[in-house]
């Protein structure tokens, strides 16, 4: 199979001016290949789903239906902020799913990594599928495929050893046949977010962090339960308050929380308390491939000690990763 690459004369996309012109030339292709037809996409609030949401707003409205699906694994006020977003602000066709119990009774006792990151992926597309099946007159399906990926796949088809697949459409049944629509299919990731800003997305939404399809559930280690899970996104949400107050979340590529499955003594109240540690992890990378620790100051080390300690109920102690990549990968699992 042929896989298209980025035409030679196409220029790099580091402007307003430049995005503004994208944005028109992709509502023109928009309209020319689905016409008055029905488009759907599942919209995670990544950046890149975000941004083929907001185009094909402008371009078809309300033909297009977005799906989002919170499997339970979502950051704090992540969900809420794509439904304000698409359904207050742009007035989007948005369907939420709510699969919390569905994803979280699969999981229980799943500690394996790679077995928790399989059931997660293959439930998303039943979810998603679902809900494709309770829609009439789709004839379409919108994806991020941004080229980063598409380069992995020329790779692959070259007989290279590519880092990673890249299956965006990954698995969905024969019997939901789409035509695909892919409009930032040859831009890169900085490419996007300079566009999303041109189409008035919010600067959160836009700059938004990396972050894993299994979303917290490679983060809260080992099996998942629903008390660490619920100390995990409190924590989490803390270090990013914390980081964003200090100026840390520009200057840092990925930071995050990993709460594993082991106890330890502590006190409070005066009385024995046992509970998770929260391990700190914040690095830089260009490309992934590799990963530098960003040196956090000591004071706000000692801000969100204090706060993680005092808030998050079932979290005694507060650890810093200082390991970079390679020898340890960005994500724990």
């Amino acid at each position: 199979m042929e896989i298209m690459k980025r035409p030679d004369s196409m220029a790099r996309i580091n402007n307003t001016e430049l995005a503004e012109a994208f944005i028109e030339e992709q509502i023109a292709e928009i309209k020319a290949q689905v016409g008055s037809k029905k488009v759907l996409l599942a919209l995670s609030g990544g950046v890149d789903s975000s941004v083929v949401a907001a185009l094909l707003i402008k371009a078809i409205g309300k033909q297009l239906i977005c799906v989002h699906v919170n499997h339970g694994l979502m950051r704090k006020g992540e969900s809420e902020a794509v439904i304000d977003t698409f359904r207050g602000e742009l007035d989007a066709n948005l369907i939420y799913v709510d699969a919390t119990d569905r994803f979280l009774d699969l999981l229980a006792g799943v500690s394996e990594p790679e077995k928790k990151r399989k059931i997660i992926g293959a439930e998303f597309i039943n979810v998603f599928a679902d809900e494709a099946r309770k829609l009439q007159g789709v004839s379409y399906l919108a994806q991020g495929t941004i080229y980063p990926d598409i380069l992995e796949s020329i790779k692959q088809a070259e007989g290279k050893k590519a880092v990673k697949s890249h299956h965006n459409v990954g698995g969905l049944p024969e019997d939901l046949q789409f035509e695909l629509v892919e409009p930032i299919k040859f831009l890169y990731k900085d490419e996007v977010r300079v566009v999303g800003e041109a189409l008035g997305l919010p600067h959160a939404m836009v700059y938004r962090q990396p972050f894993p399809g299994p979303g917290l559930g490679v983060r809260c280690l080992g099996a998942i339960t629903r008390d660490r899970l619920h100390a995990l996104r409190e924590a989490d949400a803390i270090l990013r308050d914390e980081f964003e107050i200090s100026g840390l979340s520009e200057k840092v590529w990925q930071y995050f929380i990993a709460v594993p499955d082991i106890k330890s003594v502590g006190v409070k109240d005066e009385s024995r308390y046992e509970g998770w540690p929260a391990i700190i992890r914040a690095v830089n990378t260009k490309d992934a491939m590799s990963a530098t620790i960003e040196e956090i100051p000591y004071d706000i080390l000692h801000k969100i000690t204090y706060r993680i300690t005092h808030e998050v109920e079932g979290i005694n102690r507060v650890l810093l990763d200082l390991t970079p990549k390679p020898i340890g990968t960005i994500e724990w699992e």
